[in-house]
């Protein structure tokens, strides 16, 4: 397999059942998310993958962000791009593997997650269906030179209206520009910082039950 990951198996047995594949942010691994599969539908197949860029300490990174006094912080665009064609590649193997529905794969990222989340649904259209993209934004520098009129993907976007790590002003443009692109997406603020509130779990769990 392309990447390393935690699985937890559908609760209720299917032939091809439902896919949900999860990103974890910057600097965090494989366990952090993973901590909502229990709480998720009993129909998933859920797989929380892992960065393949280790920082040390348990943590690992899909991509660099690199920090210097010229230029402030700035994302290593070559890795990221390197990293969505390994994730894509790894739903392939996932798909083929356990055989899930290809119609209902939902991808949730969170932070650096979701942003590759974004970028991946528009570099291999129609890969996933659902993208849930917590606490992240669109970067303009990791998409496709010409957008596909075909891809038919929905998007969950959220985040912190006091998020320190990632401006929620970055997390506001994601909207207009799916609903320009003509693509189906809800956007939600909560009043916290980097993570996910409670309420903003049962929102993405209700929109990802909908659609099931």
């Amino acid at each position: 397999m392309s990447l390393e990951y935690l699985v937890r198996k559908p609760k209720k047995t299917s032939k091809n059942p439902p896919l949900l594949i999860l990103l974890h942010g910057y600097g965090s691994n494989k366990e952090d998310l993973f901590s909502f599969a229990d709480e998720l539908p009993d129909d998933f197949l859920i797989i929380s993958a892992q960065a393949p860029h280790e920082m040390g300490f348990g943590g690992y990174a899909w991509y660099a962000i690199n920090f210097n006094a010229m230029n402030g912080k700035f994302s290593d665009l070559k890795q990221a791009k390197e990293s969505i064609d390994i994730i894509a590649k790894f739903i392939d193997e996932i798909q083929q593997k356990y055989q899930t529905n290809f119609s209902k794969t939902f991808l949730l990222g969170f932070s650096q997650g979701a942003i590759l989340s974004y970028s991946l649904s528009f570099f291999y259209p129609n890969k996933v269906n659902y993208v849930i993209a917590l606490s992240g934004y669109i970067n303009q520098e990791l998409l496709p030179k010409e957008i596909s009129k075909e891809i038919k993907t929905a998007y969950y976007c959220s985040h912190g209206t006091v998020d320190q790590v990632l401006p929620i002003d970055w997390a506001r443009k994601s909207r207009p520009f799916l609903t320009n692109l003509g693509l189906e997406n809800v956007y939600f603020e909560y009043p916290i910082g980097h993570g996910v509130a409670p309420q903003n779990f049962y929102s993405f769990k209700s929109w990802i039950e909908e659609r099931l």
